[in-house]
Parts: structure tokens; C-alpha cells; sequence
């Protein structure tokens, strides 16, 4: 008597098993990760203090071609660079390893990252493109899409560029019309549309996957003396009556954030700069003051330089 066929479902049931064996073996060898302590403290990468490690040394050289000239700290020799390279952060409830270039970029590949602001994200931007150019030594100058600066780096398909956008609004310069009376010297105003991008990054949010804005250190009168003053517009209307520049500074963030919000792509991963202190000594950076520090600035430091910002007056 030949023998029975077997049924069509019992090597898919075979076939099920062994992949359920393989699958429970894989949990054995990979038991799950550590549930953390219920009242472990979130990471604040933020709250910590300055360490100094004598052991820190650049991951890249004076020969980084993304270095403007002016700025090359390490070739133009300036004293206790290896003291201040020395400094590193560390977060107190946390660990914050040394960005690792290959890493960085492996997991960026084929993006873009974009900074929109003014100087602060410059000078970031460029010790950045320094860093990540140790992973592909064959990165190169990158500035289309009205980028102020920027790098392209081919081994990972990966730009990262700068807009400059020192207000993030809009703003022109209108000279004053008329000579008949410069008895209250004003030479002209700075036309801020505050509900406005400025052009240099309004048409730029699809290309980027990652965009990181800032503005503050522009809002000042030692950039805006009132012999030509910021003279803020909304609408298309001078904003009446009219609002002092930290009230405007206000306004076009609000105005800004909103815009983002409702134009930039949900994908798009956003972060906010803050402003750095202000550390000059002997007088401001366009009244021969200089950074003569080595050391980070201590926080009662930080706040007087804080509150010297917000309380300076124009000037005669």
C-alpha cells in the first residue's frame, strides 16, 4: 500500500517552527536592554561645567581649508591654544562622548543640514565643516542655493551650508529723503517686515533635512545707532505706534517661528541657537576690544555680560 501524501500545510508548519526556534534563540543571545531606574534623571545636556583635559587635542589642523583667514586661530599662532583646546564640556547627569566624524556622517548620508542665522552659526559652521572634512578628506567648497558658505562631501552625499540671515526677517536699508532738516540726525532706516523671511533662506526649507536657526547678537544698537534705527513694518504698514528694537526683536521671532512651523516641512528636523556672552575685553569687537581669555567664563560672568547687552544704550 503506498504510502499517504502528506499534507501541503505540514512543511509550512515545519518551516513556522524552526523560524519561531531561531527567532526565540535570537532573544537568548540578545537579552533586552536594562529598563533605566524609574527616577533617573533625564539628560540636560546643557547643565554642566567646563573640564580640563589635558589630553583633548583638535581633530583637525590649521590647514582645514573651510577656515577664513582672519579667524585660523591655530595658524595664526595666537597664545594658549593648547590650553584652550584643553577645555571640554561634561553634562552632570550624563555622558557626551567626542563626535565621531565617520559616525556622524554614516548616519547622515545622502542629507542635508543647514544653518540660518548670523555669526554664531558662521563660526560654528566652520570648526564643523572642519571636523566633519577628518571623515572625507575629499569634501569641497560648497555655495549654491544662495548659501553664504558651505561644504559638499562626497563620500557621503552629505551638504551642510550657511545662509545669512542676521535678522531672519526681512529687512532694507531706506535713506532718509529729504536734507531740509538734519537737526535729529537720521540718515535713514532699516525697513524690518517682521511677518517676512528674509530672501536669503525663504526658498531653501525642502532642500534641507535638518536646519538649525539663530539671531540675537545683531539686535543692538552698537549694529542699529539711532541715526539709523530698525523701523519695523508689518502688513505691508509701519507698526504704529512704534515698537523700541528689543519689542521688534520679539515680534519677528514670534513671527518667524510661526512661519516655520506652518511652511518648513514636518520631516525637517528644526533646533534653536541661543546667544553666546558677549567676551570682549577693553571694549566692544568694532572698538579695538579683543578676546584675550583662556579660560570659560565664569557664570556671574556670563550674566554681567548678559545684562551689559540688554541694558546698552546708543551711543552719541
Amino acid at each position: 500500500m503506498p504510502p499517504k501524501l502528506l499534507s501541503p500545510v505540514f512543511p509550512c508548519l515545519i518551516f513556522l517552527t524552526l523560524l519561531l526556534l531561531s527567532f526565540y534563540s535570537s532573544l537568548l543571545s540578545h537579552p533586552p536592554p536594562a529598563v533605566p531606574p524609574p527616577n533617573r534623571p533625564l539628560c540636560n545636556l546643557f547643565k554642566g561645567h567646563w573640564v580640563l583635559d589635558p589630553t583633548s587635542k583638535p581633530l583637525y589642523d590649521h590647514t582645514c581649508p573651510f577656515h577664513r583667514n582672519a579667524w585660523n586661530c591655530l595658524k595664526n599662532q595666537r597664545e594658549n591654544m593648547g590650553l584652550i583646546n584643553s577645555w571640554k564640556w561634561v553634562p552632570e547627569s550624563c555622558a557626551l562622548p567626542r563626535i565621531d566624524p565617520a559616525r556622524f556622517l554614516g548616519l547622515m548620508r545622502n542629507k542635508n543640514i543647514g544653518f540660518i542665522g548670523d555669526s554664531l552659526n558662521e563660526n560654528f559652521l566652520v570648526s564643523f565643516l572642519c571636523v566633519l572634512r577628518v571623515a572625507d578628506m575629499g569634501a569641497r567648497k560648497w555655495k549654491k542655493k544662495g548659501a553664504w558658505k558651505g561644504a559638499f562631501f562626497p563620500k557621503f552625499n552629505v551638504t551642510v551650508g550657511y545662509h545669512r540671515a542676521v535678522l531672519l526677517a526681512k529687512y532694507q536699508w531706506q535713506p532718509k529723503q529729504s536734507t531740509v532738516d538734519d537737526q535729529d540726525g537720521l540718515k535713514g532706516i532699516y525697513r524690518v517686515d517682521v511677518d517676512i523671511p528674509a530672501d536669503d533662506w525663504v526658498n531653501i526649507s525642502d532642500f534641507y533635512h535638518v536646519l538649525v536657526y539663530n539671531t540675537g547678537h545683531w539686535w543692538g544698537y552698537d549694529k542699529f545707532p539711532k541715526e539709523k534705527p530698525l523701523v519695523f513694518y508689518r502688513g505691508g504698514q509701519p507698526i504704529f505706534p512704534p515698537i523700541e528694537m528689543l519689542d521688534g526683536f520679539k515680534v519677528v521671532l514670534e513671527n518667524m517661528v510661526s512661519y516655520i512651523q506652518k511652511q518648513v516641512p514636518s520631516r525637517t528636523l528644526k533646533f534653536w541657537r541661543l546667544q553666546s556672552p558677549r567676551h570682549f575685553f577693553g571694549g566692544e569687537w568694532n572698538q579695538n576690544g579683543s578676546c584675550v581669555f583662556s579660560e570659560p567664563l565664569q557664570e556671574f560672568q556670563e550674566q554681567g555680560c548678559e545684562q551689559r547687552s540688554e541694558t546698552a544704550e546708543p551711543s552719541d
